[in-house]
């Protein structure tokens, strides 16, 4: 057995790279299609044994039998529906760690909401799966699965990097199942549908446009560092600056913007000053931005904006020539919408419910 076999045995086929399945059926002495043949297999027909791999010999998938898993890494613990139809689905590990995502129904499309760790170091103040902190990074195949379950039932048409964990923390799982899902052998979907979100890692933000090419959302949430130091830590390491300054060089896809992520909390990020320090700070950058009133959640302790509060805010940011676009709440009264996902861990938050009103 040679050394790339030794080093893979007992791993899941879908944790290797299209790269590194060619890589492995090279080192056998076989043909590249054979991988190409392995990868539609998994992909695009859903094998659930190597043994269904019918046009491959039966020495060969013995051998694929011998090397890797071929399994799949998640578990369909729950689905609830929301009264939008948006789906939130609970998925159980192999090491019993739990992960959800969403998928968000719209007219012209389907948006997976995937997850890529279970919970989250970075801590931002106004997100639950913050509260759960990090536990683990989930692998390329855990990643793939969500998609590869939830889509049996549904058509997705885009992907968003959106659920629990910070994303570029696991920048090389990321990457690795990016590739898959762009791979056109494999589950072959444009670049252009596929968004990556990040609260700031600023070397990962600028590895990750060396890597691969897909949208980049950037969770800003503060026009000035004073406040992003208190509402997202990582600021601390990498103030505005910096991460505009990577975020502007990020080769996203042709005719597709630059996005960035704006949650309006209540009496702390949503005044007309505030609003006119980021549109200031963003005027003339190709961008757009969304903006998302805050989703409730004990015991988080911000508030939602009022809706007029909302309609100012972007009223002064079109002001400054600046593409806006309020982010309605999808899925808030299953706990799916925009940072209320836990995955049912206990908050480390502690605090006392409030009292009914008498």
């Amino acid at each position: 057995m040679d050394q790339f076999m030794q080093d893979n045995v007992n791993i899941n086929i879908k944790d290797l790279s299209p790269g590194e399945i060619e890589k492995f059926v090279l080192q056998n002495n076989l043909q590249p299609f054979r991988a190409r043949q392995i990868v539609k297999w998994l992909y695009k027909k859903g094998a659930g044994s190597f043994d269904e791999m019918t046009d491959l010999s039966k020495d060969f998938r013995d051998l694929l039998e011998f090397s890797f898993l071929l399994k799949p890494s998640l578990e369909l613990v729950e689905e609830q529906v929301s009264k939008d139809g948006t789906k939130k689905y609970l998925f159980k590990l192999f090491d019993g760690n739990q992960i959800e995502s969403v998928l968000i129904p719209d007219k012209k499309r389907k948006t997976l909401c995937i997850s890529s760790q279970v919970g989250c170091a970075l801590g931002c103040t106004f997100c639950m799966t913050g509260t759960v902190g990090k536990i683990r990074n989930l692998t390329p195949s855990e990643i793939l699965d969500q998609y590869m379950i939830v889509n049996q039932n549904n058509a997705i048409t885009n992907i968003v990097f959106m659920g629990m964990g910070e994303p570029l923390d696991n920048l090389q799982n990321l990457v690795k199942a990016i590739n898959t899902f762009i791979d056109p052998n494999c589950l072959g979907l444009s670049p252009k549908r596929i968004t990556v979100s990040t609260s700031g890692l600023v070397p990962q933000i600028k590895e990750l446009g060396k890597q691969v090419s897909v949208n980049l959302a950037v969770s800003l949430n503060a026009p000035r560092d004073e406040l992003r130091d208190e509402l997202m830590p990582i600021n601390k390491r990498y103030p505005i600056k910096e991460l505009l300054d990577a975020s502007i060089n990020f080769p996203v896809p042709n005719r597709k913007f630059l996005m960035f992520e704006y949650v309006l909390l209540k009496d702390i990020n949503d005044s007309d000053s505030d609003a006119h320090t980021l549109g200031s700070l963003l005027e003339g950058i190709k961008c757009k931005i969304n903006v998302i009133p805050f989703n409730e959640a004990y015991p988080l302790p911000y508030q939602s904006p009022s809706w007029d509060r909302v309609l100012k805010f972007q009223e002064i940011l079109i002001s400054y020539k600046i593409n806006v676009r309020i982010r309605k709440s999808r899925g808030s009264d299953i706990l799916g919408a925009c940072g209320q996902l836990t995955a049912k861990y206990p908050s480390k938050i502690v605090k006392e419910p409030p009292l009914p009103e008498i």
